[in-house]
Order: C-alpha cells, then structure tokens, then sequence
C-alpha cells in the first residue's frame, strides 16, 4: 500500500499547500490536510481536509493517531514531529528540512530554551517570514520524497 501523506493543515501557508496538492494529484498520492478550521481544498480523489473540534493539539494528535510507518507527515510542531517520527513516519516542515531520530531531540532542546527565553521576560525575534528560497526548499525535498515514495 503506498504511504500517505499528512498535513498539519493549521499553520500551512498557502504557497505549500499548492505543492502539496500539485504533488498529491500528480503521483496519486492520497494526502490529508488536518485542521481546526474548514480548509478550501479542490475536489480531488486523492486530497481531503479533516476538520476537527478546537483544541490546541486535536490534529496533531489526530495526525498521529492515523498516521502509519512510512507516511509522510508535514508539519512545523516540533513535539508532534517527535511523536510521529518515533511511530515510523517521514517528517519535513513547511521550509523542506527534514526531521529525523538524529535531529530531533536538538530541535526540541533549542526550542525549550527559547520557550523558557521567552517565559523569562526575555525579547526572542522568533521564525522568519516564509521567502521564495523557503518553498523551493519545500518543493525540491517534497519532490524527492514523493519520487521515494512511489517507487
């Protein structure tokens, strides 16, 4: 059975989006679009959104939850990143960077310093803008994991 994928759907800017669905539709690749919100999606046999109730983590924990070994999972949620890679799945942001066993537990790290940064009082200038260099970076790796995917 080929692998899915999933996108969490919330926080996906719509320049991704595009490519997702541009690349669902081209390899017959069934992709999930999770959110709290209703998403206009195109009809298509290979793309759905999910909508689910409110509630900081419901589609992330959905995504996990449905997610199988081999999927492939986009997210920017760093703790769901963590969950899904240790259930078996392939995991890149919204930017094209893959997250992997290797990867992970420093990006995670880095973001609970910045969290207790930021608890403290202290000014953090958090994540940049999406640019053009951003989703070609996106566009190349969903491309080469979606090649991998469909061999």
């Amino acid at each position: 059975m080929m692998p899915a994928i999933w996108i969490d759907a919330d926080a996906c800017p719509r320049a991704i989006r595009e490519i997702i669905l541009k690349g669902a539709n081209r390899t017959c690749t069934s992709a999930t679009f999770v959110a709290n919100h209703a998403l206009p999606i195109p009809r298509s046999p290979y793309v759905s959104a999910l909508s689910v109730p409110q509630g900081a983590d419901a589609a992330d924990q959905l995504i996990v939850d449905r997610a199988s070994p081999g999927d492939l999972i986009i997210t920017a949620d760093l703790p769901m990143a963590h969950d899904a890679i240790e259930k078996g799945a392939l995991v890149i942001t919204p930017r094209g960077e893959a997250l992997d066993r290797d990867n992970i537990k420093a990006r995670l790290g880095m973001r609970d310093f910045f969290e207790t940064l930021r608890a403290s009082g202290e000014h953090t200038s958090g994540q940049k803008a999406l640019n053009e260099r951003d989703i070609r970076e996106f566009a190349n790796a969903f491309d080469r994991i979606l090649a991998r995917l469909c061999r």
